[in-house]
């Protein structure tokens, strides 16, 4: 079973670019399917896995937001949060998408923290069930590899300028003072992120506690805390949809399957980085 097993690798090794040259050749001649999308009048954007990199997403936001034969948005999280910066992208593309056109935001097994956040300018959001909503807050961690470099014997030289250069660094202890500077960094961030779910969501800042602070609600006690609209399927959020779209014969636009396939193994790897991700980030 090993040779076996070894004889496929080595025969992948040795045919590599063989593989990547047919592999785009199928890429270029894959049927468009044109059929199917061109009279579409609703489109499903689906946000999947940690959110490290909103480029992909805000271009289908923006297609959506220009095409005037889609008539309404079923924005389709399934995501724990990332990244800070990505998920405010998003966010405000949303926001602008929702200007124009209804926009539902649909929560599956999690909305979460900067899934969430992408999700509160929508036109109205829904949660499944049994999905999991919230997680209002930042987290900036790092690891401290200082014991381990004792024991083999590495030490670090570093030469910087400016007090906080090595901040969040893994070779030794944070100072307090350090600590202190992350500190702020995230308590500014997490500001930021109640500041506009508050607004969006048409909150009472003073009541933060109760919607905010981490918190990891199921979606009806998400609903009745506000950061949810109704709770249902995505069967239910696509009715919803139509009827806000006023659309009389609803067709939802179609993926290439060839872009689906590269969006899985995307979605799918981004999701393994993110697993064994460390250092020092900001994530939401």
């Amino acid at each position: 079973m090993f040779k076996t097993i070894g004889d496929i690798l080595k025969w992948i090794g040795s045919h590599f670019w063989g593989m990547i040259f047919v592999l785009i050749v199928l890429i270029v001649i894959w049927p468009e399917g044109e059929s199917p999308t061109s009279n579409a009048n609703l489109q499903d954007i689906q946000l999947n896995g940690p959110i490290l990199n909103s480029d992909a997403i805000l271009k289908e936001i923006e297609e959506a937001r220009d095409n005037p034969k889609i008539k309404g948005v079923l924005f389709s999280i399934n995501s724990p949060g990332g990244a800070v910066a990505p998920s405010i992208d998003i966010a405000y593309a949303i926001k602008e998408l929702a200007a124009v056109k209804p926009v539902i935001a649909y929560g599956g097994d999690v909305m979460a923290s900067g899934g969430y956040y992408s999700a509160i300018y929508a036109t109205k959001i829904m949660a499944n069930p049994g999905g999991m909503v919230g997680s209002i807050g930042v987290i900036m961690e790092g690891a401290n590899v200082e014991p381990l470099m004792q024991k083999i014997g590495v030490k670090t030289q570093i030469v910087k300028q400016g007090t906080y250069k090595e901040i969040g660094t893994m070779t030794r202890e944070w100072t307090p003072q350090e600590r202190q500077e992350l500190e702020t960094l995230t308590r500014d961030t997490y500001v930021m992120f109640v500041k506009d779910v508050t607004i969006a969501r048409k909150l009472n800042l003073a009541n933060a506690s109760n919607y905010a602070d981490a918190h990891v609600y199921s979606a009806a006690r998400a609903k009745s805390v506000g950061l949810v609209d109704m709770v249902g399927t995505k069967q239910q959020a696509k009715k919803e949809i139509i009827a806000l779209s006023k659309v009389t014969d609803p067709k939802w636009k179609e993926k290439d399957k060839m872009e689906q396939f590269f969006e899985k193994v995307s979605s799918e790897t981004s999701a393994k980085i993110y697993s064994y991700l460390f250092g020092l980030k900001a994530t939401l």
